[in-house]
């Protein structure tokens, strides 16, 4: 099982990366501990803090001809790594 999932690209954490956060989707399943470890072992960086977010499925509803599919879509966690200042992840470097 894999700890780190994606990173998160979006125009808020692109703001945020400036200033040493970056953001990541992880396991459920995985601590705050376990990320910080990941994440110097996989960039080469040290992580000063570590802040993680559960996320739920959103409700959605499906209109068909013959009736209306209920359903959700899946959780995850979120957790945003604050690295030491002069360190830099490159989400690009393997383009």
């Amino acid at each position: 099982m894999s700890i780190l999932i994606k990173p998160l690209v979006t125009e808020k954490m692109s703001e945020q990366n400036e200033s040493g956060k970056y953001g990541f989707v992880v396991s459920k399943k995985a601590n705050k501990i376990q990320i910080r470890q990941e994440v110097e072992r996989m960039y080469g960086v040290t992580v000063e803090a570590v802040r993680t977010m559960n996320y739920q499925g959103k409700a959605k509803n499906r209109y068909t001809k013959s009736r209306i599919i209920s359903g959700r879509t899946g959780g995850y966690k979120k957790a945003i790594v604050q690295v030491a200042e002069g360190d830099v992840i490159d989400f690009y470097s393997g383009i």
